[in-house]
């Protein structure tokens, strides 16, 4: 039996900012094939730092809570500082995970650097076009 911490739960049961973002600057997704689990992590910025960040997760319960708590801990973050958010942290803030589960934590880091990098080469793109 899976025993899960109360802060798993609570970010399982109402995950914070899982939602679709249409008009994001950025996205980035991430999948799991040994179990099947994909994220996809949706960034805005402003000054540099994620003003907005949402997720659409499908997977397991720990998955789900992981994909929440990377979105809480990101929100707010410069990118540099997004871009150090280890799967210790995340494991950290939902006081702890059981050993099966500790993968999940990589589904959120993995997606919300894939997100801010693909921002990067956004910008790069753009920055080119307009000296074009």
């Amino acid at each position: 039996m899976i025993i899960y911490s109360e802060k798993v739960i609570e970010h399982f049961m109402c995950p914070q900012n899982a939602y679709s973002m249409p008009d994001a600057d950025a996205e980035g997704s991430f999948g799991d094939p040994s179990c099947g689990d994909a994220l996809t992590i949706f960034i805005k910025v402003q000054d540099n730092c994620i003003k907005e960040i949402s997720f659409l997760v499908f997977g397991c319960c720990a998955s789900i809570a992981t994909s929440s708590m990377t979105s809480v801990l990101a929100k707010g973050k410069s990118l540099d500082d997004a871009l150090k958010i280890s799967e210790e942290d995340i494991i950290k803030a939902l006081d702890g995970l059981p050993e099966a589960k500790v993968h999940c934590s990589n589904l959120g880091v993995s997606a919300l650097r894939n997100a801010i990098n693909n921002y990067y080469e956004a910008i790069k793109t753009r920055i080119k076009e307009d000296s074009q």
